[in-house]
């Protein structure tokens, strides 16, 4: 660990969990000893049972209240994790995004409507603030630029917060960040529709960021008039969380800026 970055890693999505906060779940010695032999199992089998491991890890986690699933490695190098101890479902008849706050035009989108716009697709490497880095993934959504050109923000607008279905986390950019074109309110992941353990049936996708900024389970865009920090900002990561340039991190970039 760099020595600028905060002391405690972040349950941010899909990254690995660090210390319990207080007052939760302790983890045996015996429990940590049995996930670190799984999580090298992981590493040596073959790839038919390597996706069935991140299969089964990603529905174990929906239901893990301690994290610890998230500690396991899998075929797609991704961990699974989220702050919140469940996560409801949503499908395309339940899914709603709402686009609201100092703007002229809000609306509420379906899953449908989403997929009606035009789409954008994105290859990048996921770097995670905590070091893993997943290259060459594809993601494929609307712009986010699209959706606050059609809310039409007002004269005082200068930021975006993000808030999710689960409850719980919370994301914000500058209106300009939000504007970039690759930022993206992604609707497919790997070529294949957002899974619920990667965040679907909708989440945020901000390439040139580190990955806790891409918000999971994505539910409300907030137009305001100042940043608010984020669920792991709060607990000391960077607002401007651009890959090897915040955090005390020398990662590569994962997008050119």
């Amino acid at each position: 660990m760099n020595d600028e970055r905060p002391a405690e890693h972040p349950h941010a999505p899909e990254e690995p969990p660090g210390a319990p906060e207080e007052g939760g779940t302790p983890v045996g010695r015996r429990v940590l000893l049995g996930t670190l032999g799984l999580g090298a199992l992981g590493v040596v089998a073959a790839p038919s049972l390597q996706r069935g491991l991140e299969s089964l890890l990603a529905g174990a986690a929906d239901k893990d209240p301690t994290g610890l699933t998230g500690l396991l490695p899998n075929g797609g190098g991704f961990r699974y994790y989220s702050v919140a101890t469940s996560v409801p479902h949503k499908n395309a008849r339940t899914y709603r995004l709402t686009v609201d706050g100092l703007v002229d035009h809000p609306r509420t989108y379906t899953l449908a409507d989403l997929s009606a716009l035009p789409q954008t697709r994105l290859v990048r490497d996921v770097q995670c603030v905590t070091g893993w880095r997943v290259p060459g993934t594809p993601f494929e959504g609307v712009r986010l630029s699209r959706l606050l050109d059609a809310a039409g923000p007002r004269p005082t607008a200068k930021a975006v917060r993000f808030t999710c279905f689960d409850g719980t986390y919370t994301e914000s950019l500058t209106l300009d960040q939000a504007r970039r074109a690759d930022v993206l309110v992604a609707l497919r992941m790997q070529d294949k529709s957002l899974g619920h353990s990667h965040g679907g049936p909708v989440r945020l996708y901000v390439a040139p960021m580190y990955f806790y900024k891409s918000a999971k389970w994505l539910s409300g865009i907030t137009v305001t008039e100042d940043v608010r920090p984020g669920y792991w900002e709060e607990r000391g990561y960077d607002v401007d969380a651009w890959v090897g340039r915040s955090n005390g991190r020398d990662d590569e970039p994962t997008s050119r800026r």
